[in-house]
């Protein structure tokens, strides 16, 4: 809406709130990250769909390498912790997500989407929305897809570390598609040359 704050570059709307996590029903504060971790938060439509379960397992296949960033992936739907549950209780093959090495939110009251602003008000389900956060709780980067499109593990794990070099080098920033190792550029009239002419 016309007036608000952008939610890049501002705190993340901090939440408490149940999920499923080890077959278990757990609390996640977001604030409880705070100074200690990053965090991937995603958002999707709802439990036992199709485009869903192919991001939330390629994310838990893939969690030692963002753990490895010193970062928690959070899920979050607004399903109840009793469907997040059976979802996880049911094998892959058979369109569940079998054990996830991260927690599940649920978000019944809708309250968490729409701080986020991710909610669709008419259906009542999220859109696609992806946020990462950092350890000072600022939100640093989101990208939000319709309902159809699936999201990339690796562009969420490529976002992070270049968010983590210019957070870790605050004179340099990223051009695109920058990976760890590739050359940086230095943001300055001059300086920036050093980079174009390299290229």
């Amino acid at each position: 809406a016309s007036g608000e704050l952008p939610l890049v570059g501002n705190t993340a709307p901090d939440f408490e709130a149940e999920a499923v996590f080890d077959q278990e029903f757990i609390k996640v504060k977001l604030s409880e990250y705070i100074g200690k971790k990053y965090v991937i938060l995603f958002f999707y439509p709802l439990d036992f769909t199709f485009v869903c379960p192919t991001e939330i397992t390629a994310f838990s296949d893939r969690h030692a390498e963002f753990e490895e960033l010193n970062t928690e992936i959070l899920g979050v739907s607004v399903d109840s912790v009793f469907s997040h549950l059976a979802w996880v209780q049911t094998d892959r093959k058979s369109g569940g997500l079998g054990d996830l090495k991260y927690p599940l939110i649920s978000d019944v009251t809708k309250s968490i989407s729409k701080s986020y602003g991710v909610l669709i008000p008419d259906q009542g389900i999220a859109l696609r929305g992806l946020f990462i956060i950092d350890k000072e709780g600022v939100i640093q980067h989101s990208t939000i897809n319709n309902l159809a499109i699936g999201r990339s593990v690796d562009e969420t794990k490529r976002t992070l570390q270049a968010l983590q070099y210019v957070q870790q080098n605050p004179d340099e920033v990223c051009p695109a598609g920058w990976k760890p190792g590739e050359k940086s550029m230095k943001p300055d009239p001059k300086l920036s040359k050093d980079y174009y002419a390299a290229i």
